[in-house]
């Protein structure tokens, strides 16, 4: 079976878009403690990292050949019709670099308002549409 790979990728995504999302959930509670953001921040580049991985390893799955990096995939899924909104996944691209190399608080702020209105909903479509692909009952991450 070729397309076992992304599909065990796709399981460990959704574990940890899980975990993000009950940090999305505490923070629509109350105001999330420095040392949460944080938190937040690093499953956001986590389940970054394994989201971009599906969506390559799920287009080599189709025949695709020569996807290299975050952006290379990224690119490749909105083109296919894997993702709706390229503007945002290529504005997570940035974040998540910005978010590795700066320790400014006012980035990681902006960083974690980012991840709670625009990229975990991303995340959640995400998926919604791979659950569908893999032959998943639909589940509310």
């Amino acid at each position: 079976m070729k397309d076992i790979r992304w599909k065990q990728r796709f399981d460990n995504y959704t574990n940890a878009l899980q975990t993000l999302s009950r940090a999305v959930e505490l923070s629509r509670q109350r105001d999330l403690s420095e040392l949460e953001q944080q938190g937040v921040i690093q499953g956001f580049e986590f389940t970054h990292e394994l989201a971009w991985n599906v969506l390559k390893d799920y287009l080599e799955e189709q025949g695709f050949v020569g996807i290299v990096g975050s952006r290379n995939a990224t690119r490749e899924a909105f083109r296919n019709g894997l993702l709706d909104d390229g503007e945002t996944w290529m504005d997570m691209i940035k974040a998540r670099n910005l978010a590795l190399h700066s320790y400014d608080p006012h980035i990681a702020e902006e960083v974690a308002k980012d991840i709670l209105t625009r990229f975990h909903p991303a995340f959640v479509a995400m998926a919604q549409r791979f659950g569908a692909l893999a032959g998943q009952p639909e589940t509310n991450p």
